[in-house]
């Protein structure tokens, strides 16, 4: 295997291990806090609504377009470190 096959390959690893990391943590709180932890979080209140249906109808949301940001950002730096950020 060239060395060019190696870090592409090593480049995709660690992508697939950026994927894997922020779907589990949108699935945590899409599915967790939306739905399994909801009761346990409807003791809080935010702007007069439980937080449990806040995070089950806005605060997933959120969550998925914060981890859009952090995923661009970790891809920037994973391209710098491979050298694939030239055109």
């Amino acid at each position: 295997m060239s060395e060019k096959q190696k870090n592409a390959s090593a480049y995709w690893k660690e992508n697939l291990k950026y994927l894997f990391v922020l779907l589990a943590i949108w699935f945590t709180v899409s599915y967790g806090a939306g739905i399994l932890f909801k009761d346990a979080l409807n003791q809080i209140h935010i702007g007069g609504f439980p937080l449990g249906f806040w995070f089950a109808q806005q605060g997933s949301i959120y969550v998925f377009v914060i981890l859009i940001f952090v995923y661009v950002r970790l891809m920037n730096k994973l391209d710098k470190k491979y050298g694939y950020d030239k055109d």
